[in-house]
C-alpha cells in the first residue's frame, strides 16, 4: 500500500513514521509514506501556498494551484483510489472506515492549514473527507498521521499477531474488553479467576459479556448503530 502526504510542514510528520509498528511496516516493504511539501510547487514569490480570502474575512485560504500541481504529478504515475482531505467538518473517522481504507492501494491524504483549502479542490478533486474528532487543531498533519497509524496496523503481516487487530475495540461495534498480565495477585488485587482457568470457552464467553457492558456504560452509541 502506497499513501502520499501534501503537507505544509511535512517535517512534522517525520518522527512518527519513523518508530514502532510503521517503521516496521515500512521495512518489510508493506507500506510506502511518502511525505510531499505544497511549498515546492508554488510559482510564487517565497513559494507562497495561502491568499487572501474573496469577499473580505479573516484567516488565509490554501492555494488551488501548488495543491493541483501536486496532486496531477502524482497522478502521472498511478491511479489513486482515494484523495482525501483530512478536515474537521469531514466525516468522523470510525473502524469501519479504515477497515475499508486499508484494502486500498494508493491514497493521497491532503493536510489542510489556515482557513483551510479553496472550496474548488473540495468540489473537483478531494474524494473523501475526513475529521477526527469535533474540534480543531493547527493543521492536518496530526489527524492525518492518526489515520496512517490505523490504517497502517491493519495491513496482513504488519503485526506480529495478526489476531490482534480484529480484537480491537470497535471491530464489532464494541469496546475491548479488560486484559490482564503477570503477576496474577499484585498487592492483593486479583486477576479473575476465569482468566486463569485455561478454559478457552468461558474465557471467551467472559471477554464478550465484559465487552458488552463497557459498551453499554462507555459508548452505547455504538450498540444503537449496531
Amino acid at each position: 500500500m502506497r499513501i502520499d502526504i501534501l503537507s505544509a510542514v511535512p517535517d512534522l510528520m517525520q518522527s512518527f513514521f519513523a518508530h514502532s509498528i510503521l517503521q516496521r511496516a515500512k521495512d518489510r516493504g508493506l507500506l510506502e509514506i511518502h511525505l510531499h511539501n505544497i511549498h515546492d510547487y508554488s510559482l510564487k514569490k517565497f513559494k507562497q501556498i495561502d491568499d487572501y480570502q474573496f469577499g473580505g474575512g479573516a484567516g488565509m485560504v490554501m492555494s488551488i494551484e501548488p495543491i493541483l500541481t501536486c496532486i496531477e504529478n502524482l497522478q502521472k504515475d498511478r491511479k489513486y483510489d482515494e484523495i482525501i482531505f483530512m478536515t474537521p467538518d469531514g466525516v468522523l473517522l470510525e473502524q469501519k472506515m479504515v477497515n475499508s481504507l486499508s484494502l486500498k492501494e494508493n491514497i493521497i491524504l491532503l493536510c489542510g492549514h489556515y482557513k483551510g483549502i479553496d472550496e474548488r479542490l473540495r468540489e473537483h478533486v478531494i474524494t473523501r473527507e475526513i475529521s477526527i474528532g469535533s474540534y480543531v487543531l493547527s493543521g492536518g498533519e496530526l489527524p492525518a498521521a492518526v489515520l496512517v497509524d490505523a490504517i497502517g496496523r491493519l495491513i496482513p503481516g504488519v503485526l506480529n499477531d495478526e489476531t490482534s487487530a480484529l480484537t480491537d475495540s470497535f471491530q464489532d461495534n464494541l469496546l475491548a474488553p479488560p486484559v490482564y498480565t503477570r503477576p496474577a495477585d499484585f498487592k492483593g488485587w486479583k486477576v479473575p479467576d476465569v482468566l486463569l482457568s485455561g478454559n478457552d470457552k468461558l474465557i471467551e464467553e467472559w471477554r464478550f459479556q465484559q465487552s458488552m457492558e463497557r459498551t453499554k456504560s462507555r459508548r452505547p452509541d455504538l450498540l444503537e448503530n449496531d
